[in-house]
């Protein structure tokens, strides 16, 4: 297919924690908001005047520092954001917004704070307790904590109006990106898609790591673009999969699963669209901090939720994602040793193929996936498998023919 007329653009933004979009905005004065979870609403980070970045580490080498002070047995990529850290590439954020979601994130986000890595007077770091179900009177609770753990520290550190006139810009703002990036995954439903997965994957991360208002255009133009974009004639893959799992804030495994002839239709990990990247519907009568916190308790499908309505809920959600995007198997990865992901990682490998009939791939991977061998081979040979059981699919039909 014809390259992407903006994708190297976006290649660029990836390239770099402090990017030129981030400095643009920096440099018109916004307010720059770290932020290391999906449990924080993005509307309540990108009120006016301020912008959110999702902490990422590309081109990671040593985490040495980072993980002399975490220990070799926790997450890698919390171990390789608190390495950036040290190196300076976050200096630019203006405060940092943890939820109480993940112990490891939050023992990354403790050391930035108690070694004092980012030297500014105004800089400060909170922590919100999110729940662990999505019922009301979880919902009562979510709503309280982002609005003295959020909403108020960042009117009282930097004077950003919190009003819910401004709750309701932040959202349509947002849901303009949503929309944009809703109608160019919807393309991943082809027969023969007209985006890769790569692609995709890219122009999705730069939504969580860019000031929205900077990506809008170029996302606009390339949602224009791909209206004409003409596929390769040949299909360039050999199976279609929904990849789970948790961070996934290089597209480069994107790109080596996809060399290695898996095409991924639909991106059901950490830093991907789905969900998180459909509109915020909000009505009238009711204020927008609620309806924007039972919106994201809604959206929720991280393993952190433990009640039984939510374990099935995921599994349902895979499966509906499966048949969307008419996928031949699942890819469920998880980074070295993250808690979450590793049981839902187990569990799934077993009941997403026993009780649902996917083809399932296990993978447990290190942060820095690089040109990594041993991932090449094993999605390789998951490939050469799922094509074989189609394959006798095939023949079987014909013979009940």
């Amino acid at each position: 297919m014809k390259d992407l007329k903006h994708l190297y653009y976006f290649e660029k933004l990836l390239e770099d924690s402090y990017n030129d979009l981030d400095r643009q905005a920096k440099e018109a004065g916004q307010i720059a908001i770290g932020h290391v979870c999906f449990q924080i609403p993005e509307p309540l980070l990108n009120l006016p005047g301020c912008f959110s970045v999702r902490l990422r580490a590309p081109r990671t080498g040593s985490i040495e520092m980072g993980t002399y002070y975490m220990s070799s047995t926790l997450c890698e990529a919390c171990r390789a954001y608190l390495e950036r850290t040290i190196e300076g590439g976050f200096n630019f954020l203006d405060c940092i917004l943890a939820p109480d979601a993940c112990a490891q994130m939050n023992r990354c986000v403790e050391n930035i704070e108690h070694l004092n890595l980012i030297q500014k007077d105004s800089f400060f770091v909170t922590y919100a307790d999110v729940p662990m179900k999505s019922d009301e009177t979880a919902l009562r609770h979510y709503v309280k904590q982002m609005r003295i753990r959020v909403l108020e520290p960042l009117h009282e550190h930097f004077g950003i109006d919190i009003s819910d006139a401004a709750l309701r810009r932040a959202v349509a703002e947002q849901n303009e990106i949503s929309r944009l990036l809703t109608e160019i995954g919807e393309y991943r439903k082809e027969a023969n898609p007209r985006i890769t997965g790569y692609e995709f994957a890219v122009l999705c991360l730069a939504s969580y790591c860019c000031p929205k208002s900077l990506i809008k255009e170029k996302l606009a133009e390339t949602a224009e673009e791909l209206k004409t974009r003409e596929p390769d004639e040949k299909n360039n893959y050999r199976i279609r999969v929904v990849m789970v799992g948790s961070e996934v804030d290089d597209p480069e495994f994107i790109k080596l699963a996809e060399e290695c002839g898996a095409l991924v239709v639909a991106d059901r990990f950490c830093f991907g669209s789905l969900p998180g990247r459909q509109e915020i519907v909000l009505n009238d009568s009711e204020d927008a901090l609620t309806q924007i916190c039972r919106t994201y308790l809604q959206w929720g499908k991280c393993p952190r939720f433990f009640n039984q309505d939510k374990v099935m809920e995921r599994r349902e959600y895979v499966d509906q994602l499966a048949k969307d995007y008419h996928a031949d198997g699942l890819i469920y990865e998880q980074i070295k040793f993250c808690d979450y992901w590793g049981y839902e990682r187990a569990a799934a490998f077993h009941i997403m193929d026993e009780e649902y009939g996917y083809p399932v791939l296990s993978v447990d991977r290190p942060y820095a996936v690089r040109n990594s061998g041993q991932l090449r081979t094993r999605i390789q040979a998951f490939v050469e498998r799922v094509e074989l059981k189609k394959i006798n699919k095939e023949k079987n039909d014909r013979r009940a023919q």
